[in-house]
């Protein structure tokens, strides 16, 4: 495959650019500046190196089109978007690059006719609304959604359109509503801080957490293959879906985590405040339709993601800026979902 990856220096993007080279696929990462820190935290400059960037603005119609065109691109997968701040603060530019910039991703692949075999993009489990506005037990993919802020409305609406291009033109693609994603890279968001209180831990360093109640945690190793998974697994339609991972209590996380650092015990507290998105999310939809995913237990995921930041560490390489800082006041969404 040759696969453009929007926004592909992020955190959940590094990963899937190592999925794919493993697989042997070319790839492509188009998005506004070149920055590879994250990717070269998890493979050597030998493999990160075979990575082809294309600058351009996810929401120019014309240099994603010629991108597209140039590199004879057979399959997307789309991320770039602005997260919940920006929307929050400028929702005129977070339906720009959110809405209209998803909508260019398909309108370039409907002009070059069936060379894009398949489109997967990011949505989000902030389509979803708070877990009281939902009964008890696991909820399929397609309840009634009732996003709590601006964020999970443009994902929403990415949902509607895409089906509407598979309706009208053909144009299959599939939706992923990630939730806690955890693992090495991640840096941004509320709910990175289970991954800096990782860090800080095997460092000695303590971490309180602002955010408590329960959540579901998937190991970012997972999500990337999820992503790669959907991509080329037989398939037609335009649908979305949830993915699942551990559904626990953040205390859950906190037992995980001291049993593979055990002077976490002493270092990692955990809030109080429940995220105001639904957590119980069933998967069974997407596991039908496209076949099993890979789950990573807990305690497992926390263990390999020690493994890497030990391994950067005594390289001299493990970067703690993203805990040195001083925190972001505690909000009631997720920021990074």
């Amino acid at each position: 495959m040759r696969v453009l990856i929007t926004g592909g220096y992020g955190f959940i993007g590094a990963w899937i650019i190592r999925t794919l080279l493993v697989r042997g696929d070319e790839v492509f990462v188009y998005d506004l500046r070149e920055d590879a820190r994250r990717l070269k935290l998890i493979l050597p400059e030998s493999e990160s190196s075979k990575v082809t960037f294309v600058c351009g603005d996810v929401c120019d119609l014309s240099t994603l089109s010629l991108a597209l065109k140039t590199h004879a691109i057979t399959h997307i997968i789309h991320l770039a978007g602005l997260q919940v701040p920006t929307c929050r603060l400028d929702p005129l530019l977070g339906a720009k690059v959110n809405v209209l910039g998803t909508l260019a991703v398909f309108e370039a692949a409907k002009a070059l006719g069936g060379q894009i075999e398949r489109i997967v993009y990011a949505s989000s489990a902030a389509v979803y609304g708070g877990p009281e506005n939902y009964p008890s037990g696991p909820l399929p993919d397609d309840v009634t959604l009732v996003p709590s802020t601006h964020y999970g409305v443009f994902k929403c609406c990415n949902e509607g359109n895409a089906r509407i291009y598979f309706q009208d033109h053909a144009i299959s693609s599939v939706g992923l509503r990630p939730w806690t994603v955890y693992g090495v890279g991640r840096d941004l968001g509320m709910t990175s801080e289970p991954t800096k209180a990782i860090k800080a831990a095997l460092l000695g360093r303590p971490y309180a957490i602002n955010f408590g109640g329960w959540t579901d945690f998937q190991y970012v190793d997972d999500v990337a293959k999820t992503f790669v998974l959907s991509l080329v697994r037989p398939y037609s339609g335009s649908k979305s879906y949830n993915l699942r991972g551990a559904v626990v209590p953040m205390t859950d996380f906190l037992k995980a985590l001291v049993a593979v650092l055990p002077e976490a015990a002493e270092l990692v507290t955990v809030g109080t405040l429940q995220i105001a998105i639904a957590y119980d999310l069933d998967d069974a939809a997407l596991e039908k339709d496209l076949g099993p995913m890979p789950k990573t237990s807990l305690e497992a995921g926390i263990r390999e993601t020690v493994r890497i930041f030990r391994e950067l560490h005594a390289d001299g390489r493990l970067d703690t800026s993203d805990i040195d800082g001083p925190k972001a006041a505690s909000v009631t969404v997720i920021d990074e979902p």
